[in-house]
């Protein structure tokens, strides 16, 4: 099992469920991220946390905590 949170830079992914309860599941939702959705790392601060990605054609900022929840292939 693989998180969005540990992808590196450049590497892409496919949703496959998202975790989470509540707040966080519905935000990762109302922002694109679904199953079977394509996700592609774009960058990741200095640190680590936020990630940027590029999903549905668009750029997204996530902080690593919420990527975490997001299991992809």
């Amino acid at each position: 099992m693989k998180f969005l949170s540990q992808l590196n830079v450049g590497e892409r992914g496919r949703v496959v469920a998202v975790h989470g309860e509540g707040a966080v599941r519905r935000r990762l939702f109302d922002m694109g991220i679904t199953p079977e959705t394509e996700v592609y790392l774009r960058k990741k601060a200095p640190f680590g946390d936020p990630i940027e990605i590029s999903v549905r054609g668009y750029e997204l900022t996530l902080r690593k905590a919420e990527a975490a929840h997001v299991e992809i292939k």
